[in-house]
C-alpha cells in the first residue's frame, strides 16, 4: 500500500516593493518642463513687451548708484568665468565621479554642462530676439546669461559628484557662487535680471536631467575602499539627514525671504511705469532684479539637491 503524497506549503513571496525610479524620474521631468516654460515666460514678459522692458531699464539703471566701488568685486567675480575655468571644473567633477568608482557619472556631468552652455547660447543668438519697442539700450537680446550658466553649471556638476554627506554644502555653497556671480552681471551691467533667472532655470532644466540619469542607472558599489565606502553611507546617518534638512531649510526660507523683496520691489516699478522714474524707482528695481537673482538660485539649488538625494535612494535593482 502505498504512502499518501507529500504535500508541500507554497512558499509565500513577499511583495516586492515599488521602484521609487519611476517617481524619481517622473517629478525629474516635470521640474525640467516647469524650468521650460519658465525660461519662456520671462523671454515673454520682459523682453517682448514694453512694460518688462522698462521695468528692466529701470533695474539696469539702478546698477549706476555705487557701481565703481562694487564693481571692484564684481570684476572679479566675473573674471573667474572662462572657458579654461568650464573645463577645469568639468575634469575636476569627472576625477571626483572616477574616484568614487561612480563612471556613470562622469557621463552626467558632461550631459549637464554641455547640454546648460550650449542651450543657453542658442537660446540667446538663435531662439529668442528682442523686439525694438521704443526703450532706451534696447541693444539686442541677452537672454539668457551666459556666466550665469557656466556658474550654475559648475555648482551643479559638483553637486551631482561629491559623496552625499558632502552635498548639503554643495548645494550652499553653489547657491551663493550663481548668485555672486548673476548679480555681478547685474552691476556690471552686462545683463538684466530676467537673464540671470533663465540663465538658472536653464541649468535647473539640465540638472533635473542629470537627476533623471542618476535614477536611472543600477546601483554598483561605489567605491573600493572602506574609507571611501564609510564616506558614501554617512548620507543616510542620522547627521547627514540634519545636514540635508539644515541646508535645504536655509536655501528655502532665504529663497522665500528673497522672493518677496523682488515682487514688491518690481511691482512697485511696474506701477509707475508712467512717470518718470526717480533715483529711489531706479534702485527698488535694482534691488528687486537682484533679490530675483538669489530667489532663483536658493529655489532651484534647494530642488536639484532633493532630487539628488532622492535619485540617489533609490532601490538597489535585482
Amino acid at each position: 500500500m502505498s504512502s499518501p503524497p507529500v504535500t508541500r506549503p507554497t512558499p509565500v513571496v513577499p511583495p516586492r516593493a515599488p521602484d521609487r525610479r519611476v517617481g524619481v524620474v517622473v517629478v525629474c521631468v516635470a521640474v525640467a518642463v516647469a524650468s521650460v516654460v519658465g525660461v519662456w515666460a520671462l523671454w515673454r514678459v520682459f523682453v517682448t513687451t514694453e512694460s518688462g522692458q522698462l521695468v528692466e531699464l529701470a533695474a539696469l539703471r539702478g546698477a549706476e548708484y555705487g557701481q565703481t566701488q562694487l564693481w571692484r568685486v564684481a570684476e572679479r567675480v566675473l573674471d573667474i568665468v572662462s572657458v579654461g575655468f568650464i573645463a577645469a571644473v568639468i575634469l575636476a567633477a569627472m576625477l571626483i565621479a572616477v574616484l568614487r568608482r561612480r563612471w556613470e557619472l562622469a557621463l552626467q556631468v558632461a550631459v549637464l554642462m554641455v547640454g546648460a552652455n550650449v542651450t543657453t547660447r542658442l537660446l540667446k543668438l538663435e531662439v529668442f530676439y528682442r523686439p525694438e519697442l521704443g526703450v532706451p539700450e534696447s541693444y539686442g537680446n541677452t537672454l539668457p546669461s551666459g556666466h550665469t550658466t557656466a556658474a550654475a553649471s559648475v555648482s551643479v556638476a559638483l553637486l551631482l559628484v561629491v559623496p552625499p554627506r558632502v552635498r548639503p554644502w554643495a548645494a550652499l555653497l553653489g547657491a551663493g557662487y550663481t548668485t555672486a556671480t548673476g548679480v555681478s552681471t547685474l552691476i556690471g551691467q552686462w545683463h538684466r535680471p530676467s537673464d540671470v533667472v533663465a540663465a538658472i532655470l536653464v541649468v535647473l532644466a539640465w540638472g533635473a536631467v542629470a537627476c533623471a540619469l542618476v535614477a536611472l542607472t543600477r546601483r554598483r558599489a561605489a567605491t573600493s575602499t572602506g574609507a571611501l565606502r564609510r564616506v558614501d553611507e554617512d548620507g543616510n546617518a542620522p547627521a547627514g539627514r540634519r545636514s540635508l534638512r539644515l541646508a535645504v531649510g536655509v536655501l528655502l526660507v532665504t529663497g522665500a525671504a528673497s522672493a518677496g523683496v523682488a515682487v514688491l520691489s518690481l511691482s512697485r516699478t511696474w506701477q509707475h511705469l508712467g512717470a518718470v522714474p526717480s533715483r529711489a524707482d531706479q534702485v527698488l528695481a535694482y534691488v528687486g532684479g537682484a533679490t530675483g537673482s538669489l530667489m532663483a538660485a536658493c529655489v532651484a539649488f534647494a530642488v536639484l539637491l532633493l532630487l539628488r538625494q532622492a535619485a540617489a535612494a533609490r532601490l538597489p535593482d535585482s
